[in-house]
């Protein structure tokens, strides 16, 4: 597993009119590298939109190099970021809509998925019409690098694959909300409207399976459980079977026996 943290972050700004409408929105976000280029979005009437996730756009925008093809197609798939050989996806949602494709994919390329996780984030809500920003307020939650598992529980096995690589990148963001009754009764009716990339904190990669046994607590004792794995991370307890789940299937760690009704877990050709 490789960690990097970057140095520069994104700016993100509203600009409004006299009477607070907002006019124009900018995200400058920085690449890879350091370069930056402005992403510029505007509607006359509200937020402007783009016809892809902001914070993907941005992502893409960062992860890009001198000499890339953007969007580019592979075979019967577009994919985000093409570098010689290298396919680079980035994917905001669920691993069950693109798992096929990296499958595919992996087979006669390298494959690169970038997974963005939200250590802080910031939630903005707009009125109804989407004219006017009602509040703004950091979010209680905090993302950390084992919530992947959440995700990775859909495609375990792959991160075995020679031609594939996985890496969360680690990142704020500001997540734009809309009063307008359509959304989630658990948000009460608010929508999300968008999420923006504020800062890209630092990436970890995975280029093989041992490589998620650094995320294992150094003081962790063997055999263990699914509980007190969860209590050595600080992670819900669904999050830590999902990892037991997927340290499993990637022959990682094996079941050694149980602890009352808990299952035991040990590293592979260790007990």
């Amino acid at each position: 597993m490789s960690k990097r943290a970057p140095g520069t972050s994104s700016v993100v700004a509203f600009l409004t009119g006299a009477t607070g409408r907002i006019i124009c929105q900018w995200v400058h976000t920085p690449y890879h590298d350091g370069r930056k280029e402005p992403l510029i979005s505007s509607q006359a009437n509200g937020i402007g939109k783009l016809n892809e996730n902001s914070l993907h756009f941005a992502l893409k925008r960062w992860y890009a190099r001198p000499g890339d093809r953007l969007e580019a197609p592979v075979g019967p798939f577009l994919v985000d970021i093409v570098r010689d050989d290298l396919l680079i996806e980035i994917q905001t949602g669920n691993f069950c809509s693109i798992r096929d494709k990296l499958r595919r994919l992996a087979e006669e390329h390298r494959v690169l998925l970038v997974y963005p996780i939200a250590q802080e984030k910031y939630i903005v809500k707009l009125t109804a019409a989407r004219d006017e920003i009602i509040s703004r307020r950091k979010s209680p939650k905090k993302g950390c690098v084992t919530d992947l598992f959440d995700e990775l529980v859909r495609m375990p096995t792959l991160i075995q694959h020679p031609n594939f690589i996985l890496e969360t990148a680690i990142i704020r963001e500001e997540e734009v909300r809309c009063d307008d009754g359509q959304g989630s009764w658990r948000r009460k009716g608010v929508s999300i409207l968008n999420q923006e990339l504020t800062e890209v904190l630092c990436t970890e990669r995975f280029e093989r399976g041992e490589d998620f046994l650094a995320l294992l607590p150094p003081d962790l004792g063997t055999p263990f459980t699914n509980r007190e794995l969860a209590e050595g991370t600080g992670m819900r307890i669904r999050t830590a079977r999902r990892m037991t789940y997927c340290l499993r299937k990637m022959d990682i760690i094996e079941k050694v026996g149980t602890r009352g009704r808990a299952y035991l877990f040990d590293v592979a050709g260790e007990n």
